[in-house]
């Protein structure tokens, strides 16, 4: 700036040139330091500096023209006192024209000249009430500042203000997009990418034009959280998440993608593999680490993960499309029993595009007449006396054929159409119950499977009660509602008020698949069920397999002794048949008696003479 310029036009060069900067985006900490410079060379002062003091914190200087002003404002807030700190105090400015001379600062003074600074001048930085610091003018030589050189500081002190408090508006408007932002793309528990963030990211890897090598999107299901959840607490669940999420993510590379989906599910978008057989190497590996022990809070805890694999092939298919394929992907893992790996590949994408043919025509599967029950015979296992029946529900697809309930059952609890279904099988069984009643002077049993999530769905025991009303002649201990252990790991106290509720209706209770699920034995003693059914894995092996013979035996003598009655599943051959009844079983089911019949087939069956069936005595 031209030195033959007058205070005033030197003046109004520093507010034209400083209010430009109020419009832009220019760091704080810059505009200051460009603002004590200016002010050194506008005013007859040798240093400037700006300190704040915000509320009841420590006062800190956040700008000074050179080392000496930096030293000296720093001088203020180690030793708590100085010019800077009384005009905070007093809201009005403080002239020390000699600090050799001035008692108010008996030690900042002495420490201030002998940085070879003589003289200072303060004035505060005020907005509205508030004194948010000090702009501090310093002179090498005593004596006072002239009146028109303090008037200029005072609107510098001012304009320094009000940039402040524009400044912190804006960083305070950044701060709050940052977090809506980070709120809105980001896991708020993990820290890592959520659905939508990972959307974008797989996207993109689609449309890169550089992408020449092996990409793909594995879907990971963490097995058993729910259990970890009801047994250590949600505290301890969401550290198990944060420690699959870090053991996830120390095995990927530095161009791959971590991100949370929801609950206990995480993606990985994994890119730049050589081959495909190097991908397939990563999820193995990963499938691997996790079912290591976990040391948590006050807890060791044991998991798996299920991971579905889906190729990244073609730049003509969605982020959407491949999220969902790995999403199925991860579902046949599961439904293979977990802790295990499954990839999409020619047969996986015709299974996905079946899968989301049958979930769409699923919401009318009901009024369309496509669903239908068929019933497997239960025999009483010394004769092979007929006992009961098991509802079995099959979906006839026009176009697709049958789909067996392992399909349809996760299918509709996925889509929301359990419940409505569910009440369909239960009413056309008792139907059909009430009409095979009328023809028998023997009675038997009719078993029902009950899904977990339908079993604990608001009203399902008002259901139960509301169609065993409709068939007012059919006692209701003949309906046996079949559960599985694993309704006792989504909500323990909640599942043993439904099962006390329907106990009150007088329906029989079956556990069924005994020996799958988690600590088996002490649901018996806890929950009211009448029959134990023993899985089919433990009958497949019974008689060539001693452990496996040794474990049906054990635990049919424990039902017995808790008062139930215990059912054998999977019969298939008449040494397994023999081997139960040794074991004391007393009632079979199975191949080796009859397959899944349809609703006209048990009318003929029970229009026999005897009702005992081919693999009876």
């Amino acid at each position: 700036m031209p030195a033959d310029l007058t205070l005033d036009r030197k003046l109004a060069e520093f507010l034209r040139r400083f209010a430009r900067t109020m419009a832009t985006d220019f760091p704080i900490q810059a505009i200051l330091d460009e603002l004590v410079a200016q002010v050194v060379e506008m005013l007859p002062v040798t240093a400037a500096g700006v300190t704040l003091i915000s509320g009841e914190r420590r006062p800190r200087y956040v700008a000074a023209s050179d080392h000496v002003a930096a030293t000296v404002e720093q001088l203020q807030t180690d030793l708590r006192e100085g010019p800077c700190l009384l005009a905070h105090r007093s809201g009005q400015s403080v002239t020390s024209p000699d600090l050799r001379t001035d008692q108010r600062f008996p030690q900042f003074g002495p420490a201030a000249v002998a940085a070879g600074l003589l003289a200072v001048f303060t004035f505060p930085l005020r907005h509205d009430n508030q004194v948010l610091g000090a702009l501090d003018l310093y002179s090498a030589q005593a004596g006072a500042l002239r009146a028109e050189a303090q008037a200029a500081a005072e609107v510098v002190a001012d304009v320094a203000s009000a940039y402040l408090i524009n400044a912190q508006g804006r960083r305070d408007l950044k701060e709050a997009w940052d977090r809506a932002r980070r709120a809105a793309l980001y896991d708020g528990l993990t820290g890592l990418p959520n659905r939508s963030l990972m959307l974008q990211r797989i996207q993109a890897e689609i449309r890169d034009p550089r992408r020449g090598r092996v990409a793909a999107v594995m879907f990971v299901d963490v097995d058993g959280l729910k259990a970890v959840n009801d047994v250590h607490g949600h505290a301890t669940g969401d550290e198990l998440l944060i420690a699959v999420a870090g053991r996830i993510g120390e095995r990927l590379g530095q161009q791959d993608s971590l991100g949370r989906l929801s609950g206990d599910e995480f993606a990985v978008l994994t890119v730049g593999h050589p081959t495909a057989e190097d991908v397939l190497l990563l999820a193995s590996g990963l499938v691997a680490a996790m079912a290591d022990r976990y040391v948590l809070t006050g807890a060791e805890v044991s998991t798996t993960v299920s991971v579905g694999v889906a190729w990244i092939a073609s730049r003509e298919t969605t982020a959407e499309r491949v999220l969902a394929q790995a999403d199925t992907a991860m579902y046949q893992a599961k439904r293979r029993g977990g802790n295990g790996l499954f990839v999409v590949d020619d047969l996986g994408e015709a299974l996905l595009d079946r899968y989301r043919r049958l979930e769409v025509d699923l919401v009318e599967v009901i009024t369309r007449g496509q669903l239908h029950n068929d019933y497997q015979p239960v025999v009483e296992s010394g004769t092979g006396a007929l006992a009961g029946l098991e509802t079995l529900i099959r979906w006839t697809h026009p176009e697709l054929g049958v789909v067996p309930p392992s399909s349809l059952i996760p299918m509709a609890e996925r889509a929301g159409f359990i419940d409505s279904i569910g009440r369909w099988v239960l009413q056309q069984a008792l139907s059909d119950a009430r009409r095979w009643a009328r023809t028998q002077s023997r009675p038997f049993s009719l078993a029902v499977n009950v899904s977990p999530q339908q079993l604990m769905s608001v009203g399902f025991v008002e259901v139960v009660r509301d169609v065993l009303d409709a068939v007012q002649d059919l006692s209701p201990d003949r309906l046996v509602l079949e559960i599985t252990e694993s309704v006792f790991l989504r909500d323990g106290r909640k599942a043993l008020q439904v099962l006390g509720e329907l106990r009150e209706l007088g329906v029989t209770l079956a556990l069924d698949d005994f020996g799958t699920g988690y600590s088996s034995l002490s649901y018996l003693r806890q929950f009211p069920v009448d029959i134990l059914k023993i899985d089919r894995t433990f009958i497949s092996e019974i008689d060539t397999d001693p452990a496996s013979s040794a474990i049906v035996g054990a635990v049919t003598d424990l039902a017995h002794r808790l008062g139930l009655v215990v059912v054998a599943e999977g019969v298939e051959t008449a040494a397994q048949r023999r081997a139960v009844v040794d074991l004391g079983c007393d009632y079979s089911q199975g191949y080796y008696f009859a397959r899944p019949l349809s609703a006209p087939d048990v009318d003929r069956l029970l229009h026999r003479p005897r009702l005992t069936l081919p693999g009876g005595s």
